[in-house]
């Protein structure tokens, strides 16, 4: 193997480190999420609340697509990220609710 190949070898192997650590965080930071928002179902449940927050959706929606711009993240993405991730998390407030 060349020089260069090995060096190669090397940052492949650093950047797949790199990018199995920050699976693991978005595991993980997801799963802090789903415990809150579970809560929140809770709550909502017990108080009769609507299981869905349009409006705080929309403003989520238009957070993330700011901070995927400023970090450098297709924006279209993120949107698409979020709302997967809403519509879990009204079906688990639904679940709730019955």
């Amino acid at each position: 193997m060349t020089d260069d190949a090995t060096r190669a070898q090397a940052l492949l192997a650093e950047h797949r480190e790199s990018i199995d650590r920050l699976d693991a965080i978005l595991v993980y930071t997801l799963a802090e999420r789903f415990k809150h928002t579970q809560s929140v179902g809770q709550l909502k449940a017990a108080h009769d609340l609507p299981p869905s927050d349009p409006a705080r959706e929309a403003r989520q929606i238009d957070r993330l697509e700011r901070l995927s711009e400023e970090s450098g993240l297709d924006p279209e993405f993120a949107k698409k990220f979020l709302n997967f991730i809403i519509s879990e998390v009204i079906r688990h407030h639904e679940r709730l609710q019955k």
